[in-house]
């Protein structure tokens, strides 16, 4: 029998990252992977504390939801997952965090502004928030729904989303992805950190403007984009 050990494995030590970098306190948070080869989604299973979490712990599901491999159930989460892997090509790993400074901005609901080239170097422009969902996508499928109210957000707005990797859900919290369940934890990270350094600049300059286009476009590509100069190499 196929137990995916190794995807296990590298969605529980990306699990763990979150209580390390203090993205989560007790069970708020959860981080997935995706193996396209095998079709499968590992993730953590749902109310379980990370200290007591195990590898054997993470639960493994296919594309549409059914459990393939696991005793536990998985995240309550699950179904916002599988919709971002199904909808956005390219992702191999996605978190869903309730971290400070990042569900303050989803709480009030805006994006996060482009102040500064921290922020450029990650994203191309603003993070978008969502709307909130209907009272009747609430009642009908909450967390699929949550999916693919993110999908529809990004694609309104012509947002590429291997391009912005982070999306707040208004009222709710931040959904980030990479091309690893290690890489979506540091989005997440990330994310934070710009959420935390946009809070503070709006609070030292409330009249404070974007980050002109061409600043924020040279940060980003020079990280990026096809000639990329920034760090060794390979």
């Amino acid at each position: 029998m196929n137990t995916y050990e190794e995807l296990r494995r590298e969605v529980w030590k990306a699990n763990l990252l979150l209580s390390e970098h203090r993205l989560a306190l007790f069970t708020w948070g959860n981080v997935s992977g995706y193996d396209p080869d095998a079709g499968v989604v590992a993730i953590k299973p749902s109310g379980v504390p990370y200290d007591a979490l195990t590898p054997e712990d993470i639960v493994v599901v296919s594309l549409e939801g059914e459990k393939v491999w696991g005793s536990l159930k998985p995240s309550s989460d699950t179904p916002t997952h599988l919709v971002l892997y199904r909808e956005f090509p390219g992702l191999r790993g996605v978190t869903h965090t309730h971290a400070p400074f990042s569900v303050s901005w989803a709480q009030a609901g805006v994006d996060v502004p482009l102040y500064g080239t921290t922020h450029a170097d990650h994203c191309v422009g603003p993070v978008p928030c969502t709307p909130y969902l209907s009272e009747g996508e609430v009642q009908e499928a909450y967390e699929e729904e949550t999916g693919r109210l993110i999908v529809r957000t990004f694609k309104a707005r012509g947002v590429q989303p291997l391009h912005t990797p982070m999306v707040l859900v208004a009222g709710h919290g931040p959904f980030t992805w990479g091309s690893s369940p290690e890489e979506s934890v540091r989005h997440a990270v990330i994310l934070e950190e710009i959420c935390k350094m946009a809070l503070w600049t709006r609070m030292t300059n409330p009249e404070v403007s974007s980050l002109p286009s061409y600043i924020a476009r040279k940060h980003w590509e020079r990280k990026h984009g096809p000639h990329a100069y920034y760090g060794q190499g390979s």
